[in-house]
C-alpha cells in the first residue's frame, strides 16, 4: 500500500514546491509531476506514468482537486477508474480519502452533483435549440451553399469542372460534390456514383432506354 503523489502546474503556475512539500508531508514515497500542462490537456505524461505505475491498494494524492483536472466530468472519470482499479484516492486540501467511510461519501456526492449539472446542461441545451426553432433559426452548423445557389452550380457544373464552380462559390471541391450529390438524391430519390456532370448530362438530356454514340462521346467530356 503505497501512497502515489500527482503534482501538476500549468504554463501560468511555474513553481511545484508548495505542493511537493505538501504531497511528501503526507507521506507520499513517489511523486510524479507535469509542468506547463493544463488542466484540461488531454495528454499528461506525469499522470499516464502514475496511473500505469499504481497497483491495488495504492492510493493517489494530490494537493487540490484542481490538479488532477479541472473538468468536473474528466475528475469523477478519473476517480471512478481508480476505484475499479482499487486504487484509493486523496484530495489533501478538501479532505477527501475514499479510503474511508466518509470519503467514500463525499466522492458519491461529487459523482451526483456532476450527474446533476450534466442534466441541467442537456435540459437547456434542448430547451434552447426548441426555442431557436420556434424564432425560425437554423440548428448546427449553418449551410455552405443555399438552395438558390446549389441550383446554380447544378447548371454551371455541366459545361465548367467541378473544381471551377466550387472556387466561383468559394467552397471546397468535396462540399461542392456533395450538395449537388445531396441535391439529386432528393429531387429524383436516387443517389448515384457517376460524376456529377454525366450524372446531370444523362437525367436532362438523354433517353434512359436509348442513348446513342454522338450523346455518349458528350457525355464523355463533362466527367472529372
Amino acid at each position: 500500500m503505497t501512497q502515489l503523489g500527482y503534482a501538476r502546474v500549468s504554463t501560468e503556475e511555474q513553481n511545484l514546491d508548495l505542493q511537493l512539500a505538501a504531497l511528501s508531508a503526507a507521506g507520499c514515497m513517489q511523486i510524479f509531476t507535469d509542468h506547463g500542462i493544463s488542466g484540461t490537456a488531454q495528454e499528461r505524461p506525469g499522470l499516464l506514468a502514475l496511473l500505469n505505475f499504481a497497483q491495488p491498494g495504492d492510493t493517489l494524492v494530490v494537493w487540490r482537486l484542481d490538479r488532477l483536472g479541472r473538468s468536473l466530468g474528466h475528475l469523477i472519470q478519473l476517480m471512478t477508474d481508480l476505484q475499479h482499479h482499487g486504487v484509493g484516492f486523496q484530495s489533501l486540501n478538501e479532505a477527501i480519502d475514499t479510503r474511508t467511510p466518509t470519503g467514500r461519501f463525499m466522492f458519491h456526492m461529487i459523482a451526483a452533483l456532476a450527474e446533476f449539472e450534466r442534466a441541467l446542461i442537456a435540459e437547456r441545451t434542448r430547451a434552447g435549440m426548441s426555442a431557436a426553432r420556434q424564432r425560425g433559426r437554423q440548428i448546427g452548423r449553418p449551410r455552405a451553399l443555399t438552395p438558390d445557389q446549389v441550383a446554380v452550380a447544378r447548371q454551371m457544373v455541366q459545361g465548367y469542372s467541378m473544381a471551377e464552380v466550387a472556387a466561383h462559390f468559394d467552397v471546397h471541391a468535396v462540399t461542392m460534390r456533395r450538395y449537388l450529390q445531396q441535391q439529386m438524391e432528393r429531387l429524383h430519390g436516387y443517389r448515384t456514383d457517376w460524376p456529377i456532370g454525366v450524372s446531370l448530362y444523362l437525367h436532362q438530356r438523354c433517353n434512359p432506354m436509348v442513348l446513342c454514340e454522338a450523346q455518349f462521346s458528350k457525355i464523355k467530356t463533362l466527367a472529372f
